[in-house]
């Protein structure tokens, strides 16, 4: 888990790097910008997010092709790859996360059950990891894994750049 230590942390070297950050959210509805926003001065590295939970909205804002979400699903790493490239483009950000899930209790599906999660993080240095991840619990400790998974990543890849 991200602490207000790590998460401070983090802020300082987007700052000293003069880098910004975005999101585009589905299944944790705002949950990780309202963790980046948590903290003073977050304005300097934060350029704003978007809560696309339906579809139309991740076709119009993001420009998530309909067909990618036909074919593969909206919870998957292809519409996660999409969801990414246009929020980091909206935003004018260096740095994207992008988190599309099965919350739940509703929503499964054979291969999708509750609390699979696709997390994305892209910055414009080359850097994308998208991974499909499963976390337990019911829908709020899904939506709070999956935040912190996002800012997980990260922090674990901030030293490369």
């Amino acid at each position: 888990m991200i602490d207000d230590q790590k998460m401070i942390e983090m802020q300082n070297i987007f700052r000293e790097n003069n880098w910004t950050i975005t999101c585009a959210e589905s299944c944790t509805g705002g949950l990780i910008a309202s963790k980046i926003t948590e903290y003073s001065g977050s304005s300097d590295i934060f350029r704003g997010s978007i809560i696309t939970y339906c579809n139309e909205i991740k076709e119009q804002e993001l420009g998530v092709k309909k067909e990618t979400m036909i074919r593969n699903g909206v919870v998957s790493t292809e519409v996660v790859k999409e969801m990414l490239e246009g929020v980091i483009k909206k935003f004018d950000a260096t740095w994207a996360i992008a988190v599309s899930g099965v919350a739940g209790p509703n929503g499964d599906t054979p291969n999708k059950p509750v609390g699979t999660v696709v997390i994305g993080v892209k910055n414009t240095f080359g850097f994308e990891k998208i991974e499909r991840y499963h976390f337990n619990g019911d829908r709020k400790n899904v939506q709070e894994s999956a935040k912190d998974r996002s800012l997980e990543i990260i922090f674990e890849n901030l030293e490369k750049f």
